[in-house]
């Protein structure tokens, strides 16, 4: 990962955001974590990794943050777990990938790197 490009956490709630940054920066990735409607980071936006507690309103969401021109990783309580779920949701929304809550550190992990890699390459 180029130095400036970070991976951007859209979240609401200031425990899951805090929880979030700190797992990918201890992996290595560079984060700016930010609530909605705070300003964009500078430099490049990598990955988005985005809450969203409504799937009925995630088209506009997923409209505004496509401005970064990144692939976006959803984050959701209100999605079902399990992969084939999941990856019907992502198809559907149009984004990259969606992670069901409540995930651990090691399933967010694995799917940011399938989205972008390792940050060590």
């Amino acid at each position: 990962m180029h130095r400036k490009d970070h991976i951007l956490v859209v979240e609401t709630d200031d425990l899951i955001r805090g929880l979030l940054a700190r797992w990918l920066r201890e992996a290595g990735y560079a984060v700016h974590a930010r609530a909605a409607g705070e300003p964009a980071p500078e430099g490049g936006v990598r990955l988005v990794i985005a809450d969203v507690a409504n799937p009925r309103r995630a088209a506009t969401l997923i409209a505004s943050l496509r401005t970064y021109q990144a692939p976006i990783l959803i984050v959701s309580a209100r999605f079902r777990r399990g992969l084939g779920a999941s990856a019907a949701a992502a198809r559907q929304l149009g984004v990259e990938g969606v992670l069901p809550k409540p995930f651990a550190r090691s399933e967010l992990l694995v799917a940011v790197s399938d989205v972008i890699g390792d940050p060590s390459q």
